[in-house]
């Protein structure tokens, strides 16, 4: 009993060690920043908000919602979710005992020179009980690596969504504007084509010089050139949307008109630095990788120490099947097994693993500061492209004025041909930066929801 008790002495003593060994392996305090950049904290985030509000899109939900149904790289992703909670399950069932059984016959026959022939058949029913006592906690932190490796699974598949997402909004945003732009080009090029016939016939008829009926051919053709590369974008975009819902470059997406008047909000709320580490789901993986990584360094760690096992076997075994059911046997064993002398192989393992934690440790920490940089620079850019559309507008509608200034001019005889010409391109370039620039908005809208890691919710 004394010796019993000693064994349980020493078996406690190692176990608090091993739990000591990776007491420095956790996640480590992170010295956050009170705001984004220059701004106000803020418990609400736009991360909480129904995107869909600032330009709603039948078209564009539908293309979201079949990215997220045949995208394959989602469907894979949520294969591996699936893959690390079955390997998961195996090593929750690792820490009970295994039941095998076996049933069997054979025959023996011996035919030895000299002696008679011999027949020693042989019949069995068996089954065993193993069970591995986890004595120095090693299953338990296979369990725990099992699970973080699950949770990470989760995660990764999570920020995938919010990738998809975004490049599908980002890319349905930009055809939008292609077609705007070349609805813009193709008005623009009607109305060159009707100066350039005026044009002509003002010179023919002595009005006007040659420099300005050149000058109009000019517009005309500059103007038309752009149609091809336009039309190029346009399919290549619709392409690209097609493969991440999935389907063929052929599939027919029809657009919504580009409403460049719409408006989105001045100021948004962003939430606070902490909500943000809750929200990200690349960096609750990272995290989940760490501890993984952290459970690595405790399996390295026991498994330096004994393994102790424990076997029952029973059954019914006999070589004669009319007294089969009368042979029971049971056997019991039990086995301690461990190094003695491995030249330091399962040292330099442990070592290597505390190795490989601290990569994972500087790995979540580096993506932190990532995110935090990616989420600021979204903030700057989407205030400082919000204030280039308002100028854009305000210099769409002067350059309208000047167009239609150019023209009372035009008639009265007080500017030639080419003042008006160089007035229509003028508008006809605030136009096409009207568009940039409000595509501008929805995207940098967009890529704000994205570093936020929230709000991606689909309504049909």
């Amino acid at each position: 009993m004394k010796r019993f008790a000693t064994y349980i002495f020493i078996a406690t003593g190692l176990l608090a060690a091993s739990c000591s060994a990776v007491r420095e392996c956790k996640t480590p305090e992170l010295d956050l920043p009170s705001t984004f950049g220059r701004g106000v904290a803020d418990t609400l985030t736009i991360a909480d908000m129904e995107w869909w509000k600032f330009y709603a899109d039948s078209t564009l939900c539908s293309i979201i919602s079949r990215t997220l149904a045949n995208n394959k790289n989602i469907l894979a992703a949520a294969a591996r979710v699936e893959q690390s909670r079955m390997l998961y399950g195996i090593d929750k069932a690792n820490m009970l005992p295994t039941l095998d059984g076996r049933a069997y016959g054979n025959q023996e026959t011996n035919d030895y020179y000299g002696e008679k022939h011999v027949t020693d058949p042989e019949y069995g029913l068996k089954a065993s009980l193993s069970w591995e006592a986890d004595l120095w906690g090693k299953l338990r932190w296979a369990k725990r690596k099992g699970m973080a490796n699950y949770v990470a699974s989760i995660e990764d598949e999570r920020a995938m969504r919010i990738t998809l997402i975004a490049e599908a909004a980002g890319s349905y945003i930009r055809l939008m504007a292609l077609e705007n732009e070349l609805t813009i080009v193709q008005r623009t090029l009607a109305t060159r084509l009707e100066g350039g016939k005026q044009a002509k016939l003002r010179f023919e008829g002595g009005l006007t010089s040659e420099t300005v009926y050149q000058q109009a051919k000019v517009e005309y053709a500059a103007t038309a050139a752009l149609i091809p590369n336009l039309e190029r974008q346009i399919q290549t975009t619709k392409s690209s949307i097609a493969l991440l819902m999935g389907e063929y470059a052929d599939t027919d997406i029809q657009v919504a008109n580009f409403d460049i008047e719409a408006m989105v909000p001045d100021s948004l709320s962003i939430g606070i630095p902490s909500q943000l580490l809750q929200r990200r789901p690349d960096v609750r993986a990272s995290e989940a990788n760490l501890k993984a990584a952290m459970a690595d360094v405790g399996i390295a760690y026991t498994d330096r120490f004994p393994v102790l096992s424990f076997t029952v076997t029973g059954g019914l075994e006999n070589n004669a099947l009319d007294h089969f059911f009368k042979s029971p046997f049971t056997y019991i064993a039990g086995s301690i097994a461990g190094p003695i002398f491995d030249f330091g192989r399962k040292q330099k393992k442990y070592k290597a693993s505390i190795a490989a934690y601290d990569q994972a440790r500087y790995a979540y920490e580096q993506k932190v500061l990532e995110v935090f940089k990616e989420t600021s620079d979204a903030v700057v850019t989407y205030t400082s492209i919000r204030q280039t559309a308002a100028l854009r507008v305000a210099l769409r509608e002067a350059a309208l004025k000047y167009v239609d200034l150019a023209h009372l001019q035009y008639r009265s005889g007080s500017i030639n041909y080419i003042d008006v010409l160089d007035a229509q391109r003028r508008y006809f370039d605030a136009q096409i930066g009207v568009t940039n620039a409000v595509r501008d908005e929805y995207l940098a809208l967009i890529e704000l929801y994205k570093t936020l890691g929230g709000g991606w919710q689909i309504r049909q």
